[in-house]
């Protein structure tokens, strides 16, 4: 068997046995026995348990991701949130172990998968700023949407009992969003008033991140750095701070 395979071989087996774990973990020394392979084998390739329970996860994950990577990129980045969303308790529901696995406290190193996936919400979210319809920075909302999306999708696949009305994801992700989108609205005339202080986070945001996809004439890259980060405080910050 060559060395490829045998990782390959190895990934399967421990995917297909944390699949079927009543609890989600496994033992290397039954991963080992059922891919017909020695422990030198596995730790040559992963390192340890936590690299191979690692790259189980980026090759389960791998699957979802391939998903979003593919996607056409509708000109409403809104939907494209409100999808994303749904997807991602999708893939839980279906996944249980594997999800419960990938976000362990005991995964001292976050897996790339989930890096990846907290990657394009932002780029999602970059795009809503760019067109006015964040509320406060493409960083924070992503780690407020992420953060609730995962805490759904955990009490979804292991407290099913109690979690079990198949609308409460989609009532947490209207709320979320909610929070961190602006509502939609035609686009002000040019003759308009100041807009109200609840807006300027609104502004701020958007600013922000178009000056992250073309820097502004005349800026150097440590002033369009400085103007970043106080957009970005602007934006972070709440009404009447």
């Amino acid at each position: 068997m060559s060395t490829t395979n045998t990782r390959t071989r190895i990934l399967e087996v421990a995917t297909e046995l944390i699949a079927g774990s009543p609890d989600g973990d496994i033992s290397t020394r039954a991963v080992c026995e059922a891919a017909q392979v020695g422990a030198p084998a596995l730790y040559r390739h992963f390192g340890d348990k936590e690299g191979l329970l690692s790259a189980v996860v980026d090759h389960g994950f791998e699957r979802y991701l391939a998903t979003k990577r593919e996607r056409d990129e509708s000109t409403d980045p809104v939907e494209d949130l409100r999808r994303g969303w749904d997807s991602h308790v999708e893939f839980a529901v279906r996944n249980p172990n594997l999800y419960r696995l990938m976000n362990s406290p005991a995964m001292r190193t976050p897996p790339a998968a989930a890096l990846e996936s907290h990657r394009i919400l932002t780029r999602d979210l970059e795009r809503a700023a760019a067109q006015g319809r964040i509320r406060v920075s493409p960083e924070l909302a992503a780690q407020m949407i992420m953060s609730a999306s995962v805490g759904v999708a955990l009490m979804l696949v292991a407290r099913p009992a109690t979690f079990d009305d198949a609308d409460v994801s989609r009532r947490v992700r209207d709320a979320v969003h909610a929070s961190v989108l602006t509502p939609d609205a035609a686009p002000p005339e040019p003759a308009a008033a100041e807009p109200a202080a609840a807006e300027v986070p609104s502004a701020a945001a958007r600013l922000s991140a178009l000056l992250r996809e073309a820097q502004g004439p005349g800026l150097s890259t440590a002033e369009a750095a400085l103007m970043k980060e106080w957009l970005d405080r602007v934006a972070n910050s709440r009404p009447g701070e």
